[in-house]
């Protein structure tokens, strides 16, 4: 069977994170992704973090199954390309700050006006409307802003951050999801008209801060950093074991707790009026992590986990990447896949999420050298550019 998205052309002109991350994600899974680069530098994550013969190794996973063109869009003839490339496209992705494509001349309305049916996704720090619109927004920014960054932490401590673009990497599974919608609404409808796709940074994250407005707003209550708990569910906690190493255990349902009870030692918890519901254990939140932690102390990590996994307990060690590596379910998954740099070294890549029963996305090539595709994708023509 055809890949899902295969037919499917996608004009990507983003740049750093955010939109090219969805982008990967339209190439796994078979749409044609044209990636837009900067004639002289290319997109700057080539030159971001650990390098590997003058290239990001980040890259390589960010570009697998993109063309690499490369256009100057401050010039008009790299606009007019852009033009070109659109008339026959479905989707164009793009994470400039907000009224720089129409300064140039290819906003959604002037694409519009030669592609109806385009569906143009737009990535920006705090979206297309708005009194902050214009400001430059980063990941980290909107990680703060969203609310997510305050919530990271121990409650005696300066709030932090996750090592990872993680507000970058939220937007653009949102900027997948919204366009998937609008070529789905395309499809439906008999003139087959496009729309475009307003993703915000700070509002991706904001997304995902669960019940923390409408706790605030009827209780007044402003949530805290909670370190490694969550506040108001228990157990549910990071516990050190005998050998040093650190298991998470959430065992903080109703039926879950009563077989955690009984397989740490403690059957009387199970019985207990005050712990069969989660609001009792969550009162008695510091008493249960002291009582569970005396347990894990005895016994090593992976006795830990062999004891609860037999008794139905959600549980699990805290992985680094040289673990993630050696364990024998990613592996089993084709979550740790091999590709071949351009120097014929080899180097592990993840794998594809979401896995598809009947038309998996798959790794076709990593990420191409910097307008490795200009004569395919421009038919050979010549343009004004620095090179």
């Amino acid at each position: 069977m055809r890949k899902p998205l295969e037919g499917i052309k996608v004009l990507e002109l983003g740049n750093f994170v955010a939109a090219p991350f969805a982008g990967k994600i339209f190439g796994e899974f078979g749409a044609e992704v044209i990636k837009v680069e900067d004639p002289n530098k290319g997109d700057s994550l080539r030159n971001w973090r650990v390098m590997h013969n003058g290239t990001s190794l980040w890259w390589y996973v960010h570009a697998r199954n993109k063309k690499s063109i490369t256009l100057n869009l401050r010039e008009e003839e790299g606009q007019e390309m852009v033009w070109e490339l659109a008339k026959d496209a479905d989707v164009i992705i793009e994470n400039f700050r907000p009224g720089t494509l129409e300064k140039w001349g290819i906003g959604y309305e002037d694409i519009k006006k030669i592609n109806p049916s385009i569906i143009m996704t737009r990535i920006s720090g705090y979206g297309q409307t708005g009194p902050y619109r214009n400001k430059v927004g980063f990941g980290s920014v909107a990680e703060s802003m969203g609310g997510l960054r305050y919530l990271t932490g121990f409650p005696d401590r300066p709030p932090v951050r996750v090592g990872l673009a993680v507000g970058d990497s939220i937007a653009g599974l949102y900027a997948v999801n919204g366009t998937l919608m609008a070529l789905r609404a395309r499809d439906n409808d008999p003139l087959k008209r496009g729309q475009y796709v307003d993703v915000a940074l700070t509002e991706a994250v904001f997304s995902l801060l669960e019940g923390v407005l409408p706790e605030y707003d009827l209780k007044g209550i402003i949530k805290e950093r909670t370190g490694a708990t969550l506040e108001g569910i228990a157990p549910s906690n990071t516990y050190i074991c005998a050998d040093g190493k650190y298991i998470v255990i959430a065992a903080n349902s109703d039926s879950i707790f009563k077989r955690f009870a009984h397989a740490i030692g403690r059957p009387e918890f199970a019985e207990n009026p005050t712990y069969l519901t989660n609001n009792g254990r969550a009162e008695n939140a510091e008493y249960l992590d002291q009582v569970i932690e005396e347990w894990t102390r005895k016994h090593s990590q992976k006795e830990v986990q062999k004891i609860l996994d037999e008794a139905g307990v959600p549980v699990g060690p805290i992985y680094n990447i040289e673990d993630i590596v050696r364990d024998e379910h990613y592996q089993a998954r084709d979550m740790l896949q091999t590709v071949t740099l351009p120097d014929g070294e080899q180097v592990l890549v993840p794998g594809i999420v979401p896995k598809l029963s009947e038309t998996p996305g798959s790794i076709e090539w990593i990420g191409p050298e910097l307008g490795q595709h200009n004569d395919e994708v421009l038919g050979g023509k010549k343009l004004n550019q620095q090179k």
